[in-house]
């Protein structure tokens, strides 16, 4: 049976362009004129199907602007289409923005009725369900304090753990599955894949692709508006990130970038797994391999290669460098590459993008930086806190048995990965 349907839907948007600033100084006449400017017509979705079962999880990606949120909102019946039809068959809830029916000068208590009421539950319902909702959230110390002393943490803990109590025909979820710390989204997660065992219909919208592909049995791929893939969500993925590197990258091919002013360059930088197997994504505490590829037009002496590694917000993470062993690299003419290998990758889950730079040490002189010239997906691998994962070794000593040795070697170490 089928839950939802898109049949050749469409949605056309009117973008008026803004008015030259300076047109207030002129009189009434040119201001009407600016008011009567032609819009311009942007199609947020052009002719978009899709078909979603009874019990389906189906996740939608795609860059910002690709048409998601509109998808979304088509679905919530927040707006309508412009062309063709939708068919939504049963009970839908839209958990989209957590806590935004909340009322600041009111408990946690009494949010929980009001959202939950706002969400579509009964009120003997909500009572029926109030135990488990602030349970759930972790809240019941400060479940009868006003929510606007609640932490941003406590507040979307809460709004998520009502919403997670609904029990609708059709799910639909925007980027909800980020709130709190890592054990409360692994009870996010767990409610999901509960409700999703119940044969609840879920439309999963995220950029979050680990958790697309762990709780999606298909996915869909969104560009400008149209769908490019629809499958597997692994497949889908693949081609995605695939995507992402293209995009990151101007000009077509290596030689068509290349500069002949610069006497070397860097022209590919690609992660592979311990296997040499080249990969889109990792795992926290994994092997990984870097392979970062150059062009040497003249003799560089004394070359530096350097990868730095950014999350989406722009904050910088961390550097692979060639220079911290004090090893001098002289790169001659022709081709070459450079790998990095890091045992255990300490990056927490993800989305990163990476810098190449190459530079010569001796006159701190950049010969070539690439920005985001590749993307690596890092997925949920060994459990830790944190910022990052640090490797670490580990030892243990009873003092009543033995006298205390200084840690002279790795002999007998246990090791965090064979935890």
């Amino acid at each position: 049976m089928i839950d939802l349907r898109f049949k050749n839907v469409s949605k056309e948007y009117q973008i008026r362009q803004a008015a030259e600033p300076e047109s207030a100084r002129y009189g009434l006449a040119h201001r009407l004129k600016n008011l009567r400017r032609r819009a311009k017509q942007f199609w947020a979705l052009k002719d978009v199907s899709f078909e979603v079962s009874r019990g389906e999880a189906l996740g939608i990606i795609g860059h910002n602007g690709a048409g998601k949120s509109t998808v979304l909102k088509l679905l919530s019946k927040i707006t309508a289409p412009t062309s063709g039809e939708i068919m939504i068959n049963g009970k839908l809830s839209a958990l989209i923005e957590v806590g935004s029916g909340f009322h600041p000068e009111l408990t946690g208590r009494e949010n929980v009725y009001l959202s939950g009421s706002i969400l579509g539950m009964r009120r003997r319902e909500i009572a029926k369900k109030l135990d488990s909702i602030i349970d759930f959230a972790g809240v019941r110390q400060f479940i009868d304090t006003p929510v606007k002393r609640y932490s941003s943490g406590m507040y979307v803990r809460l709004g998520f753990s009502i919403a997670a109590h609904l029990h609708p025909d059709i799910l639909l979820l925007d980027e909800v599955l980020a709130v709190g710390d890592a054990a409360f989204q692994a009870r996010c997660f767990k409610r999901i894949s509960e409700l999703k065992e119940s044969g609840t219909t879920i439309v999963f919208i995220s950029h979050d692709l680990s958790a697309v592909e762990f709780l999606c049995d298909r996915a869909l791929l969104l560009s400008k508006g149209e769908i490019v893939a629809n499958g597997w969500p692994r497949d889908v993925i693949t081609q995605y990130e695939r995507a992402a590197n293209w995009d990151l990258m101007p000009g077509t091919s290596d030689a068509e970038m290349r500069d002949s002013s610069k006497p070397a360059e860097i022209t590919g930088l690609t992660f592979h797994d311990d296997e040499g197997h080249e990969s889109f994504h990792a795992c926290t505490g994994s092997p990984l391999v870097a392979r970062l590829e150059f062009s040497v037009s003249e003799v560089v002496p004394d070359a530096v290669f350097e990868i730095f590694f950014y999350s989406q917000d722009g904050k910088f993470h961390c550097q692979y460098s060639t220079s911290l062993n004090g090893e001098q690299i002289d790169l001659a003419q022709g081709m070459g590459a450079v790998e990095f290998w890091c045992a255990e990758l300490g990056l927490q889950p993800g989305l990163y993008y990476a810098d190449a730079t190459l530079k010569q040490r001796a006159e701190d002189k950049e010969i070539d930086w690439q920005s985001r010239r590749a993307v690596l997906r890092v997925d949920p691998g060994k459990r830790v806190l944190g910022n990052f994962y640090a490797p670490h070794e580990w030892r243990i000593m009873h003092y009543n048995q033995m006298t205390p040795t200084p840690f002279t070697g790795l002999m007998n170490l246990h090791r965090s990965c064979d935890e």
